[in-house]
């Protein structure tokens, strides 16, 4: 084996935390490297530095023999490696060709090789099984079509080393082969990866070495075929990771969610909702499957009030809804959106006062329409313990949070107050398998004490663990939901790609 890419010694302090402690990697030739760690693990921080976009404290990056000048993502580029974020760094204002584009070009050139570009782009799309419109304007993707142009970023610029963080996360199983099918063909000829997933089926059928994070430390180092799934979680979080399991007989209720065919104009360039009827009960969990783009985020903003309806109509517990989020919050439904960090967050604000965001008018958080600190701070506190938050104070901006710890404190600020309706949009995306445990006993728990879940997710794995019934959206409409037992991994992803 030819090491191509060497770390040695890798260290990185924010004040106090050590994010990385003196870890030292190669990546060879031809090989796929899986990076693995809890949320918060130092993964992230790791792959920052290799890009260019932290500056290690102490030790030196060396690629393809030379060594990586740091600081600097264009010496990143310039050495063939690129990467695919799990948090986008794209230009919601500018097409996808042009975001693709971008950095490619000089400022002073006097014409842009745009057609070349497409039809690059195109064959790309078409290998990946990667569909990405070029004249699409990004701030009107879905988070699925985000990540597909990401992908597609990256794969332009011709790297030779292609770091993947989480690019799975949103991907039908079909998709998720087609991808790993042409990894491999790109693989035979010399492209190295260093994959980056909390998906373990995934790096165990793709990966030739496994890296395991724990605490900024490299805690293990192994073959892929030598080690398991158990093997990995343990090594992950420190200790063995049971997965909860749903109850197979749904005690459920009375209709606590009713949607009669609902209709919703284009939203954001994108498909609305087509006559769409459902119900959820007391006590179980609904899930809806499908492709990104398929008008579930209608749905999920519909449930919470941020857009209404041009046909049909929605109640909870019997009482009509209207389009205001005020309202819904009223009614005690709860929501733990898709974006954490744009739209269930504030990064700027600390998190005490993200703790609050929805309920800040409160009488408990509020005197005379001013924040009541101690309530609140205490308020957050609480919510911090009970959901296992991790971070260094309740008054850090909540953008120094990992993903993880951002949507523990997202689905406790709901959970708390148990909601009698809880909308969860893609609650576990991009988390470790130990948040996911968290995650998945703090819905079943809800379950059982008789919320009614409508739980909106593209992982199928998740979905049949958790899902009572299941119903697929596709092109903006909704299929029957029909018992969890009555469908299967290939049908369900058939059906998410419309071909059945």
């Amino acid at each position: 084996m030819n090491p191509i890419l060497k770390l040695e010694g890798i260290t990185k302090r924010f004040g106090n935390l050590v994010a990385n402690d003196s870890i030292s990697l190669s990546l060879n030739e031809g090989e796929v490297l899986a990076l693995l760690g809890e949320n918060g693990a130092g993964k992230s921080t790791l792959v920052s530095i290799l890009f260019g976009h932290y500056i290690a404290d102490e030790g030196s990056i060396e690629a393809f023999g030379q060594r990586l000048a740091p600081g600097q993502t264009k010496a990143a580029l310039n050495a063939g490696i690129g990467m695919v974020h799990q948090h986008f760094t794209l230009a919601d204002n500018l097409t996808v060709l042009d975001n693709i584009l971008l950095g490619t070009e000089s400022l002073l050139a006097l014409s842009s090789a745009r057609s070349e570009a497409r039809r690059k782009i195109g064959d790309l799309a078409q290998r990946f099984g990667l569909a990405a419109d070029p004249s699409a304007k990004v701030g009107t993707l879905s988070v699925g079509e985000k990540q597909r142009v990401e992908i597609l970023k990256a794969l332009y610029r011709g790297a030779r080393i292609l770091i993947l963080d989480e690019p799975t996360a949103v991907l039908t199983p079909q998709e998720a082969q087609s991808l790993f099918d042409t990894l491999r063909q790109l693989i035979a000829e010399g492209l190295s990866v260093i994959f980056i997933s909390h998906k373990l089926d995934e790096v165990l059928a793709v990966s030739d070495r496994v890296a395991v994070l724990r605490s900024g430390k490299l805690v293990a180092q192994s073959n892929a075929r030598d080690t398991s799934k158990a093997s990995l979680a343990a090594l992950m979080v420190g200790h063995e990771v049971q997965m909860p399991h749903r109850d197979q007989e749904s005690q459920s209720g009375a209709i606590r969610l009713l949607l009669k065919n609902c209709s919703t104009a284009p939203y954001q360039g994108r498909t609305g909702l087509r006559d769409v009827s459902l119900e959820v009960r007391a006590g179980e969990i609904v899930a809806v499957a499908g492709v990104a783009g398929n008008a579930q985020d209608a749905l999920a903003n519909v449930l919470s009030g941020l857009i209404p309806l041009s046909h049909g109509s929605v109640s909870v517990d019997g009482h009509s809804m209207r389009s205001d989020p005020r309202a819904w919050i009223a009614a005690n439904v709860g929501r733990v959106p898709e974006d954490r960090q744009s739209v269930g967050s504030i990064g700027d604000l600390s998190v005490w006062e993200n703790a609050i965001l929805e309920r800040y008018q409160e009488a408990r958080f509020s005197r005379a329409s001013l924040i009541n600190r101690g309530a609140a701070r205490a308020h957050a506190q609480s919510l911090v313990q009970r959901f296992d938050v991790r971070l260094l104070s309740i008054d850090a901006p909540m953008r120094s949070l990992s993903g993880g710890n951002i949507q523990k404190l997202l689905l406790g600020r709901v959970m708390t107050e148990k909601p009698a309706l809880l909308v969860v949009n893609q609650p576990t995306w991009g988390l470790d398998i130990g948040a996911v445990s968290f995650i998945h006993g703090e819905l079943l728990a809800a379950r059982r004490e008789g919320a009614a879940i409508l739980l909106i997710s593209e992982d199928l794995d998740e979905i049949f663990a958790l899902a009572d019934r299941i119903a697929v959206m596709h092109a903006g409409h909704l299929s029957e939901a029909k018992p969890t037992v009555q469908w299967t991994l290939s049908a369900i992803g058939l059906a998410m790609a419309a071909a059945a």
